[in-house]
């Protein structure tokens, strides 16, 4: 297998809404991946925009007018959260999804060991018939259909954003060929993602609803303790992250306590799960991240673990605050889903 990383950003400067933390803006810190030290082992992809075809194996078509409609119009708040859309939206939606395929397909045939869609705007809220949590379609479910078409049986697709991958979980809900499990701050946006919501599909669908606070040591064991025995127990072809970096300490949307050091180490047992179980095909989907230096620093934490470089810094440092202790919430994930 190749050994280049498989890149594609997409960072849709049309689509932004006065005051609204999904913004160009959060891209601002990407360029230091192209200076990185392993910046050769990054191949940066060209891509096309998701066909609607491709886009409808996800979402129904009722949601693909709605959206476009919606764009035409626009500029325009489309729900609650607040999800807007632009007159540009609607092409930055495609070519957020055509980025994410691009870079599942190069892994998947090949020609990358893994891959690394920077993407916006974010999908993983993206239901199958309803847009929402500033996502207007689910780049990440589409790259699933994606590989699934090109003959795989089995994906496990693992959502490390500090919200629940509600969307993802939904279009998923009854496909059996995709295992899925999400970490997430219990009791934010968008409120489910509870530890026994998808009781028809337990051992598959896995909910891990965490404490305020939880961190880089909660993460460690997430990652040993349920992780790694549901990939041993799907054993999937593909490994698909959803890599939201809005888990990180200092993020303004929400409370979770993960340091860029954190994500490095979680970053790297991915690739160590995926090398051990799918012949190391992974591919990472961004998703949230609100403080764009973090954001940065996450990315190229991830981007280093993907290329199985050393920990490329820690510039903000771990969390001033304490950890709650979750080894009793991860029992009963594990009891509930019979993991061992």
């Amino acid at each position: 297998m190749a050994e280049k990383i498989a890149c594609v950003m997409v960072p849709s400067p049309a689509h932004g809404y006065p005051g609204h933390p999904e913004a160009p803006e959060r891209f601002s810190g990407f360029g230091r991946l192209k200076e990185a030290p392993f910046a050769d082992r990054l191949d940066w992809l060209p891509f096309r925009p998701a066909s609607v075809e491709e886009i409808q194996a996800a979402h129904t078509p009722e949601l693909v007018e709605f959206l476009q409609e919606a764009c035409r119009q626009g500029p325009a708040i489309i729900d609650g959260a607040p999800t807007y859309v632009t007159q540009a939206s609607w092409q930055a939606a495609l070519d957020a999804a055509g980025g994410a395929l691009a870079c599942a397909r190069a892994v998947l045939r090949g020609e990358a060991s893994a891959g690394l869609a920077l993407v916006r705007p974010p999908g993983h809220h993206a239901e199958r018939d309803r847009a929402m949590g500033f996502c207007l379609l689910n780049n990440l479910a589409i790259a699933v259909y994606a590989a699934l078409s090109m003959g795989l049986e089995r994906v496990l697709v693992v959502d490390f954003d500090v919200h629940h991958g509600n969307g993802t979980e939904d279009i998923f809900w009854r496909e059996e060929r995709v295992a899925f499990l999400s970490t997430h701050q219990w009791g934010i946006y968008p409120g489910t993602g509870s530890l026994e919501e998808a009781a028809h599909a337990r051992g598959r669908i896995v909910n891990v609803p965490l404490p305020a606070r939880a961190g880089d040591r909660a993460f460690a064991q997430i990652l040993e303790t349920v992780i790694r025995p549901l990939a041993a127990s799907v054993r999937p072809q593909a490994l698909f992250v959803s890599a939201g970096f809005d888990a990180h300490w200092s993020d303004p949307l929400a409370s979770l306590g993960l340091s860029t050091g954190g994500f490095y180490r979680l970053s790297r047992g991915l690739v160590e799960l995926a090398e051990e179980f799918c012949e190391g095909k992974q591919v990472c989907v961004l998703e949230g991240g609100y403080h764009p230096e973090c954001l940065a620093d996450g990315c190229l934490a991830l981007a280093a673990a993907l290329a199985g470089q050393e920990e490329p810094g820690d510039p903000t440092g771990p969390t001033p605050n304490p950890e709650p202790d979750v080894r009793p919430l991860l029992e009963r994930v594990r009891a509930y889903h019979d993991l061992h």
